[in-house]
């Protein structure tokens, strides 16, 4: 099932995608939340599918949506980072001062690790969250603005030091995500999260597509700025998969209902030749099996009173 976010009339509802329509879960009598249906598992995801795909459920065509992020607040937004050989490659075999810089980050940290346990998580603010076709904002306090395309898994049930078996399902679904990075902010300190945070750099979409209809092993992650594609590649090259990075993540803390995990970025970021997204841009984000999320670069705007 995909599950999407939409406005409408009477504000954010939920619906369900068939096709290239949708049709309004709450007229099919479901007033759930979203962390509610993601939580019903696959015999709710059944019987929501089948009664949207009935004859004669009343629905709309989605291009003429405002879709909204599927998951608008969660109560955690994580990441991982360097999840890729080809990113990890790239990175370290960079010769910009960006990626050199970057690369003699990475070499600290494994002379500080040399046998490193655990994956390398970083969280995103919640409140970065923004819809697949919502404007990701220039900071006015950098220049060096960034794209990763990634695929994040939303967390489906409860989940405490889970293993790998028990990780993969608590996972409900997937979505697309392009995680937004300022690198001077990324950069300066050891905490990520700075870069990784700010107001509409993390939008997510276009729907969930629930974890009985998607498999990871054929999904392919590609990103293009402007029609150029910069990166292509395969979920199933990643380093540690989703359920492995999950069940980390639950041994440290509780996962619940609607939580993000972002899983890692392909070869191709901006950073390593020094292409920078600026006004005007748009990136597009594709994941096969889940869809499109595509986003315009706009000048950030103004606080008021400042």
């Amino acid at each position: 099932m995909k599950l999407a976010r939409y406005m409408s009339d009477h504000g954010p509802r939920i619906g369900i995608v068939v096709d290239e329509r949708l049709v309004d879960a709450q007229q099919l009598g479901y007033r759930l939340e979203v962390e509610d249906i993601l939580g019903g598992g696959s015999d709710l995801w059944s019987r929501m599918s089948a009664d949207a795909r009935a004859d004669g459920r009343p629905s709309v065509p989605i291009d003429s949506l405002e879709l909204l992020a599927p998951v608008s607040r969660p109560g955690k937004y994580f990441a991982a980072g360097m999840n890729t050989r080809d990113h990890v490659a790239e990175v370290s075999g960079g010769t910009t001062a960006r990626a050199q810089s970057a690369h003699r980050r990475n070499q600290l940290v494994a002379q500080a690790y040399p046998d490193p346990r655990f994956a390398m998580i970083f969280n995103k603010q919640v409140s970065c969250i923004s819809g697949p076709h919502s404007p990701i904002w220039l900071p006015r306090k950098s220049t060096l603005l960034d794209y990763e395309g990634e695929v994040a898994v939303v967390i489906g049930r409860r989940l405490r030091d889970g293993d790998e078996s028990a990780a993969r399902a608590a996972i409900a679904g997937y979505v697309v995500a392009n995680d937004v990075s300022v690198r001077d902010w990324q950069t300066t300190t050891s905490q990520a999260w700075l870069g990784k945070s700010f107001d509409t750099h993390g939008p997510i979409g276009p729907w969930i597509v629930t974890a009985d209809e998607f498999d990871p092993a054929s999904a392919e992650i590609r990103t293009w700025v402007n029609g150029e594609l910069r990166q292509s590649g395969a979920l199933a090259d990643q380093i540690l998969s989703p359920w492995a990075i999950v069940s980390q993540i639950s041994q440290v803390c509780t996962l619940e209902p609607g939580d993000l995990i972002a899983t890692g970025t392909p070869a191709g970021v901006g950073a390593v030749q020094e292409k920078w997204l600026t006004l005007g841009d748009r990136v597009r984000v594709q994941v096969t099996g889940i869809g499109v999320i595509e986003n315009e670069v706009v000048a950030e705007p103004s606080v008021e009173g400042r």
